[in-house]
């Protein structure tokens, strides 16, 4: 692997880190990069000195995973979006049954990850958009042990509850339109379901 893809490699693996533990206090953050701040803390003090427990128990990995990201992470809104024209098309039980693979599929993927993340790694740039607006974006610098400074963009919705994270830009790859367009080439393939069963199979 040569070092541009091992150094995207780690960005992607990084994907999780901050997905898992974003909105940790939605409520009283005064901006979106308030939230990163925070859920950035939030997951050094959960993982700090268990990382060889973790590594070994990939159960309560998940475990750990699952309570700090599943209410602070729109899986409706990412899935819809990478669904897009699907989406109108499919019945709930359909749309429900792909946020669930989709978010089990994601979680599965970058569980390890959690265990390298260093708080010293992510650089929180200062916030320049709208935060009165429903969505904007967080921006952010991933930097390698090379050195090399990789920006990675957080896009946020605006809920009630606050503030919660639906996809991320990595080096202007957005991984919504990615996963979208690799979904929307294998539905017409093989249709939803395959794709459902494809998910749930890599999540196990």
């Amino acid at each position: 692997m040569n070092k541009v893809a091992s150094g995207r490699s780690v960005v992607q693996s990084l994907l999780l880190i901050v997905i898992t533990c974003l909105v940790s206090l939605t409520a009283q953050a005064e901006s979106p990069n308030a939230v990163i701040e925070e859920a950035a803390k939030l997951l050094n003090q959960a993982v700090e000195g268990r990382q060889n427990e973790l590594a070994e128990d990939k159960e309560a990995l998940y475990a750990l995973i699952d309570e700090i990201l599943l209410p602070r992470f729109d899986r409706r809104y990412a899935a819809q979006l990478v669904l897009a024209r699907h989406w109108r098309t499919a019945g709930e039980e359909d749309r429900e049954q792909f946020i669930n693979a989709f978010y089990n599929h994601l979680m599965h993927m970058y569980a390890e990850a959690v265990l390298d993340f260093d708080l010293a790694n992510l650089e929180v740039l200062p916030f320049r958009g709208d935060a009165t607006k429903k969505r904007t974006t967080v921006k952010t610098i991933v930097v390698l042990d090379d050195g090399t400074r990789v920006p990675v963009n957080y896009g946020m919705v605006k809920r009630e509850t606050g503030w919660l994270m639906f996809d991320v830009t990595i080096e202007g790859i957005s991984y919504v339109r990615n996963f979208k367009a690799e979904v929307n080439v294998e539905i017409q393939a093989e249709g939803l379901d395959g794709v459902i069963r494809r998910l749930e199979g890599h999540s196990g």
